[in-house]
């Protein structure tokens, strides 16, 4: 399933980060693609490629024994010009394929309109790196030991995803459907981003022992969205606001008042 819209939002709130974020995520993999070529469309790498993520994509072995690697076969200088940490950061930005960026984006254009809007400018330019953190960090702790880079935006996504969970979860999105057939669906939040959670915390447990072996992070997406959740329930506590987590409590109706001759009865 594909999120295309937001169907409960009549029109997009101004969002300068939500789309700056996309923005630079979109110049980085430009940056890529004159690295790797066009083969990159399609998910193969090149050794110069390959320098670029083993750079700046988060090695969680190097965050753990303290030291960067610094080479890597004969010819490829990986020594990262900053402190490892900073790859936290750096691996936000970076798109193993032009799939991978484009469903990343995608998820992002739909759920971090709304998200700014709650949050704000500068409080959602925090939350989404704080998401992002919380999501790589998730990954570094399963697998410490492990030397494949984590590249993409998908962890701090995940976090989008739980803040809008957590404060939309009745909010009905467009979604398209692929499987023997392409249809256009509304599903209510708490089902589609529910299923998209509990999918991934499914693979997450499958992948244990054997995250180097697997393609995808799920970890750090379950991370992220916990993250997100979390951080959610938090703003929601200091700053309060009309709309909340409704997981339980039905939406509120007015029951239209009664009148007869006139006179209202209730």
């Amino acid at each position: 399933m594909i999120p295309i819209s937001d169907a409960d939002a009549p029109g997009r709130s101004f969002d300068p980060v939500n789309k700056a974020i996309i923005g630079i995520n979109l110049l980085v993999f430009l940056y890529e693609l004159a690295l790797g070529g066009v083969g990159l469309l399609f998910g193969s790498d090149s050794l110069r490629l390959t320098t670029f993520f083993l750079t700046w994509g988060f090695i969680p072995r190097e965050l753990t024994l303290g030291v960067p690697y610094t080479s890597f076969l004969s010819s490829g200088d990986i020594d990262t010009p900053a402190p490892t940490w900073v790859t936290i950061f750096t691996s936000m930005f970076i798109h193993g394929g032009l799939l991978h960026l484009a469903g990343n984006m995608m998820f992002l254009w739909v759920f971090g309109n709304r998200i700014e809007e709650r949050l704000g400018h500068a409080m959602y330019a925090a939350f989404y790196l704080v998401s992002g953190v919380g999501a790589t960090l998730a990954h570094w702790f399963i697998d410490q030991s492990s030397p494949v880079p984590l590249v993409g935006a998908s962890g701090a996504i995940a976090g989008v995803m739980g803040a809008y969970l957590f404060f939309y979860p009745r909010n009905r999105i467009n979604s398209i459907i692929i499987f023997f057939f392409i249809t256009v669906v509304r599903l209510s939040a708490i089902w589609l981003l529910g299923f998209w959670f509990a999918w991934q915390l499914f693979q997450a447990v499958l992948s244990i022992g054997i995250s180097a072996q697997v393609s995808v992070a799920f970890w750090a997406h379950v991370g992220g969205f916990v993250v997100g959740i979390i951080l959610a329930a938090l703003h929601k506590l200091l700053f309060g606001g009309s709309s909340g987590p409704t997981f339980l409590a039905p939406p509120n109706r007015r029951t239209p008042p009664k009148y007869w001759r006139g006179r209202r009865l209730d």
